[in-house]
């Protein structure tokens, strides 16, 4: 078959499903942030404009990101996952320190983290497409998935930004329950962990992050400070009701008790202004786009295929389910936002990268 005729077959394969469904979630948090910026928040119309731009350019991003055959990105996974770690070795060492993390680069523009997360996905998925998670039955087996894994969660937290640490975790780990590691393994990993967490706690965290965490637990030990944008959020989301105080009416919005409602807390603004019912919606959309990238996982017809797909769904469930947690009050304010809904351009195009990823992969699955 001719190289063209090749081309035009996997365009005829294209993810359309898919590729609605995320193009209806941008359009949903570009409505939502003008309704966020009309509040009087500092630069509102620049905030729009500036992530209209970002829009375009993943959308520009997750086109380049198909075009390449993903079975590309298994042969040099590794030397992505090299790159990646030199990248945050390069924030670690140039990085000026924004927030109490040196995290950003190009003057708080990137945030070389949030693209790690694909790095370590795609080295993950490389490993066990050669090691199916189906024969790995000893945790020494487990050795080289946990390195690549500590690695930029180590050089995360050296930047001091634990939410995003956090996260790349959890993501890490979305790909381990699919071992057959025996259960009692897993309870001393669970021990260690826990002694791990103590250690942390006692000699890791700064203060200002013991007092989200333990704003998180009491929220109203410090109404005017740590715990103030939760309790706000969870005044939002109470008030929106069922049907919600309609678009640009919601007074927590308009009248600014919501800081950060623009980027980790734009949530907080849809259920306010569109209620249990709009929120609901829009979670289902999320959701939606969630199974369908399971779905491509398993009609995946190689190993690498089927496990990247799952460690990509991985990088869009666990910030959104964080940060949903964080909008209602049941997990630390830890600045992690909303999978291409909230203001922001390094987490937008980090999901760009996922879906164009995921695009890859379903397009694909019919032409080997």
């Amino acid at each position: 078959m001719s190289p063209l005729r090749l081309e035009r077959r996997r365009g005829q394969h294209f993810d359309w499903i898919l590729a609605g469904i995320v193009l209806v979630l941008m359009a949903l948090g570009l409505l939502n942030l003008v309704s966020a910026a009309a509040s009087g928040v500092e630069g509102g119309s620049d905030i729009v404009s500036r992530q209209m731009m970002v829009v375009g350019l993943g959308v520009f991003v997750m086109a380049a990101v198909v075009i390449i055959d993903y079975r590309h990105y298994d042969r040099f996974a590794y030397v992505l996952y090299g790159g990646m770690v030199g990248l945050l070795l390069l924030t670690l060492a140039i990085a000026e320190e924004t927030r109490g993390a040196r995290a950003w680069l190009l003057s708080g523009r990137f945030q070389p983290s949030e693209v790690a997360k694909i790095g370590m996905v795609i080295a993950l998925a490389h490993y066990f497409g050669r090691n199916p998670p189906s024969t790995i039955h000893r945790l020494r087996d487990l050795f080289i998935p946990t390195l690549i894994i500590a690695i930029p969660v180590a050089l995360i937290v050296a930047q001091k930004d634990l939410g995003v640490a956090v996260l790349t975790l959890l993501i890490g780990l979305t790909l381990l329950p699919l071992v057959n590691v025996p259960l009692r393994a897993w309870f001393g990993i669970a021990l260690l962990g826990a002694v791990g967490l103590a250690v942390l706690w006692q000699y890791g965290l700064k203060s200002y992050q013991q007092e989200r965490i333990l704003g998180f637990l009491d929220p109203s030990r410090d109404p005017l400070s740590s715990g103030y944008q939760q309790m706000q959020s969870r005044i939002a989301v109470g008030s929106g009701g069922l049907f919600g105080t309609g678009w640009q009416e919601g007074t927590q919005t308009q009248l600014r008790f919501l800081p950060t409602q623009h980027t980790d807390f734009a949530f907080s603004v849809l259920a306010e202004e569109w209620g249990f019912l709009g929120s609901a919606l829009t979670l289902g959309v999320y959701a939606s786009m969630l199974l369908w990238g399971l779905l491509i996982a398993r009609n995946s017809k190689d190993a690498f295929g089927a496990v990247l797909a799952i460690g990509l769904v991985g990088t869009l469930l666990w910030p959104a389910a964080i940060n949903i947690a964080m909008v209602i009050g049941l997990a630390p304010v830890i600045g992690v936002p909303l999978p291409l809904f909230s203001y922001g351009g390094s987490a937008l195009l980090s999901a760009a990268i996922s879906i164009g990823l995921l695009l890859n992969i379903s397009m694909r699955r019919y032409v080997f």
